[in-house]
């Protein structure tokens, strides 16, 4: 009686364990979807345009506050831990965060080297300096609250005169030499993920930099790290496209003299088309049916940057 009892049991007990991995798994694809998506294009709130540096410190604020809602890299116990194209995505945003929040240390907020460094400045740099891909003590969240808080409190003196924001020529190309130098070692990672690529390294005299004469060196990005490079790029030209909308208003003044607005609208164009989502990064060679995704991100990403190169040739001339 009671073994036909138990063999009576064992279906339902079936259906039960199956009914809960069907959960799960639905559980895991769900998390994963809603965590997968890019965010949106920023709008900015009304903004005083006369307080300069107003919108650029909002950018920044609001980019870190995308962070440390949904960071993804660090993830550990979480199924986004099987993610890595958001996360990939993410450290290009962060990338760009750093450059800004360094160049607005050093440079936007003093208006000689030997000025003390604004502390709120000097909070938000030193927590985005964390590593990104620590889950505590401290994690890399905790962090990037506490950079956006730096941040707001930045803003919060910028309006009352107690902090400063220098839009100067100078201070500018700073900045975009800092951005050059990023997106020029993006565009390399791009343009080398062709299988079995040779490149020539050359020495450069200016810099004193590579080998001494020319050097073959062949390279193999994996498979598996297409996608990878190509995400991380689209997070870089993401936050940068942001940065440039916000350069456009405090620097106006700067750019109106210089007879460089139409150059920065041309380059936010660049950075905007960046952004295109294949359903598969293919990785094809030339004669192949399959696209090459990363190429083709590489070819607007460069123009953009070429574009920023002319930039900063036209603000450093008198």
């Amino acid at each position: 009686m009671k073994s036909t009892r138990q063999e009576k049991d064992k279906p339902k007990r079936g259906l039960t364990i199956l009914i809960v991995i069907f959960a799960f798994v639905l559980f895991v694809v769900i998390v994963m979807a809603v965590n997968a998506r890019k965010p949106g294009r920023i709008v900015m709130g009304p903004l005083d345009t006369s307080v300069k540096g107003a919108a650029f410190i909002n950018i920044n604020e609001i980019l870190v506050e995308e962070m440390y809602e949904n960071w993804l890299p660090n993830d550990i116990y979480w199924p986004t831990v099987l993610l890595d194209n958001m996360p990939n995505f993410q450290i290009g945003v962060l990338e760009v965060v750093r450059y800004n929040v360094r160049v607005l240390r050093d440079n936007l907020t003093r208006m000689r080297t030997t000025d003390k460094l604004d502390p709120y400045a000097e909070g938000a740099f030193t927590a985005l300096s964390n590593d990104p891909y620590k889950w505590w003590f401290p994690s890399a969240e905790s962090k990037w609250e506490l950079a956006a808080e730096n941040l707001a409190a930045f803003q919060k003196a910028l309006l009352e005169g107690k902090s400063h924001f220098y839009p100067r020529a100078d201070n500018l190309v700073e900045l975009l030499n800092q951005y050059a130098s990023l997106m020029g070692g993006v565009n390399t990672r791009l343009v080398n993920a062709p299988r079995d690529m040779d490149v020539v390294l050359t020495f450069d005299e200016e810099t004193g930099k590579g080998p001494k004469g020319s050097k073959m060196v062949k390279i193999n990005i994996p498979w598996y790290g297409i996608d990878d490079n190509f995400y991380y790029a689209q997070g870089v030209a993401y936050a940068l496209y942001e940065s440039f909308k916000a350069i456009r208003i405090d620097f106006m003044s700067v750019l109106k003299d210089k007879n460089s607005v139409r150059l920065v609208d041309k380059i936010l164009e660049d950075l905007y088309r960046c952004h295109f989502e294949p359903l598969v990064v293919f990785n094809g060679d030339p004669g192949s049916i399959f696209a090459n995704h990363s190429l083709n991100l590489s070819g607007i990403f460069n123009d953009a940057r070429q574009k920023v190169y002319s930039l900063t040739v036209a603000l450093m001339r008198g």
